[in-house]
């Protein structure tokens, strides 16, 4: 399973801080063991680190860092957010994942827009797959309401060019 954390590793808003209670002492603790590398950073925007998923219905939990949207700098955003898809899949395919589940990554407290953060998350996991096409069973992505969801299945149908909201390989 794919978190949507912060810098610090530190359980902040929503799904992350979700993660970090339900998934017991077992996820804090592991994130604390990370070093700093900057003050208050610990994984970089655009980076992963992976722990183990404690209480969670799941192996692991791959910590992704998404960006703060930047309306000023859309290239920027736009880079770190396919970076953090990216990461999370090389993560689950150096972890031996079979399955990966993906919430929408900076769309909530971090205010991506929700139509250009689904082109990236689905673009970079298409991508991904044609690239490795052994590395997963199933990608799915749980969303936090109808209107992602419509959001989502529309993007991918646009891209696919198959009207399909479900891709099969």
């Amino acid at each position: 399973m794919v978190n949507a954390a912060n810098a610090a590793l530190a359980g902040g808003r929503g799904v992350d801080g979700a993660i970090h209670r339900v998934g017991g002492p077992e996820i804090p603790e592991e994130c604390r063991a990370f070093p700093y590398l900057a003050p208050g950073v610990k994984c970089p925007t655009g980076e992963v680190r992976s722990t183990t998923a404690g209480r969670l219905r799941a192996r692991w939990v791959i910590h992704a860092v998404g960006p703060i949207h930047d309306s000023r700098d859309q290239p920027r955003s736009r880079a770190l957010l396919e970076s953090a898809y990216r990461s999370s899949l090389v993560e689950g395919m150096r972890l031996g994942a079979r399955t990966l589940a993906f919430p929408s990554l900076s769309t909530g407290a971090y205010r991506y827009p929700l139509r250009q953060a689904a082109e990236v998350a689905l673009s970079t996991v298409l991508a991904f797959i044609e690239e490795e096409p052994g590395a997963f069973d199933t990608v799915t992505f749980a969303l936090f309401s109808p209107n992602d969801l419509e959001v989502f299945e529309t993007t991918l149908a646009a891209l696919t060019d198959t009207g399909s909201t479900r891709v099969t390989r």
